[in-house]
């Protein structure tokens, strides 16, 4: 005789269908349980929680001043995040924003360096422009790549972002470093009219935060209301079915990488035709891949997203807010940025999936 015992064993069973209330309960949800995770490594840290908390999440939203600088910060995080999410959509990972970034800013900066008496109001839209074409001409190398070599497009443009990096540092060292700056590895100031416009008097909130709601609203209408959009949606939940109608997967992935790398390196003109007002090393502070969250924080909607580019930008000044105020090393806040996204990963698992005990039988044989 055989004996069994019975005993339950815990399986994930896909949805069939995700009510949207739970799937707007996520964000919040992982938002809670990354607080609740780093309320703990606070504690370890032998840090006060509650002061941490409150410089890094309610300080940014208490005065106008901190709330502006929010803003500030949500603008080059919405139009990277929004060009980002238009390829995860597609299963297109373009990891390396963070460069295309760099390259539209070094594209941008081009004008005012070799031009430095130029004036008019030509000036700044052409920087934008430029950048922008910079972003996705270095964002076509992973595409080409990807494409015609099949190589992994995560590993191709996260290596083009260390590249990005080592570029700017050669022109900033070298052929485009300021005579007058005391050996500073930056450019020269820009004049006048290389300026973005100042969106709110009063506040460093520029125009590019404009611009951002701006093609958030075209990304909405690309990806929900264009045959276009379809077709990249398509190829990303059923590549086979995509094929099989005919849509072509080569030129999904360019077209995914080059609106990436537009909109990051617009993003990276606006910054150093904003708040910067020159080409400077520091240029590169991680808005590329604090992208990549802000994108799955916000659904890969472009609704969501602009919540979500918003609550990180609130991270980015809270945390500098905790770092004088309650003593926080700045790696505690990256490790803040990375659990959030980490939880969202957990709860976005459980909209997707549900779970059950199920039984399972084992017998042995005397």
């Amino acid at each position: 005789m055989s004996a069994l015992s019975l005993r339950f064993l815990p399986v994930l069973v896909r949805r069939e269908h995700a009510s949207l209330a739970i799937k707007l309960l996520a964000p919040p949800v992982a938002l809670g349980l990354a607080t609740l995770l780093n309320l703990g490594l606070y504690l370890l840290m032998g840090r006060d929680p509650v002061a941490v908390f409150h410089a890094m999440l309610l300080e940014p939203f208490l005065s106008w001043a901190s709330f502006s600088e929010v803003l500030l910060k949500m603008g080059p995080l919405l139009l990277i995040a929004q060009g980002l999410a238009i390829g995860f959509r597609a299963k297109v990972f373009n990891i390396g924003a963070e460069g295309q970034f760099i390259l539209g800013a070094i594209f941008a900066s081009a004008i005012p360096i070799w031009l430095p008496q130029a004036t008019g109001q030509w000036i700044w839209p052409s920087m934008l422009v430029l950048g922008a074409l910079g972003g996705a001409l270095w964002a076509s190398l992973t595409a080409f790549w990807r494409v015609r070599l099949n190589a992994n497009e995560i590993l191709v443009s996260l290596m083009l972002a260390l590249v990005a990096a080592q570029l700017l540092n050669y022109l900033l060292l070298g052929p485009w470093k300021d005579p007058a700056g005391f050996n500073f590895p930056q450019s020269v100031m820009f004049q006048y009219d290389a300026m973005v416009p100042i969106l709110i008097p009063g506040t460093r909130v520029n125009v590019s935060l404009l611009i951002a709601c701006a093609l958030s609203l075209a990304a909405w209408l690309f990806m929900q209301r264009s045959f276009a959009g379809y077709k990249l949606q398509v190829g990303g939940l059923a590549p086979r079915a995509a094929g099989y109608a005919g849509f072509n997967e080569g030129r999904a992935i360019w077209i995914s990488l080059l609106i990436g790398g537009f909109a990051a390196g617009l993003a990276g003109a606006a910054e150093v035709a904003g708040p910067l007002g020159q080409l400077q090393r520091s240029i590169s502070t991680g808005y590329g891949y604090a992208a990549i969250i802000v994108a799955y924080l916000g659904g890969l909607h472009p609704i969501g997203i602009v919540f979500s580019a918003l609550l990180m930008a609130a991270l980015y000044i809270g945390g500098d807010n905790a770092m004088v105020s309650a003593n926080l090393p700045v790696a505690a806040v990256r490790v803040f940025q990375g659990s959030l996204l980490l939880a969202y990963l957990v709860a976005i698992a459980f909209v997707r999936y549900r779970l059950e005990w199920r039984h399972a039988a084992h017998g042995s044989a005397p």
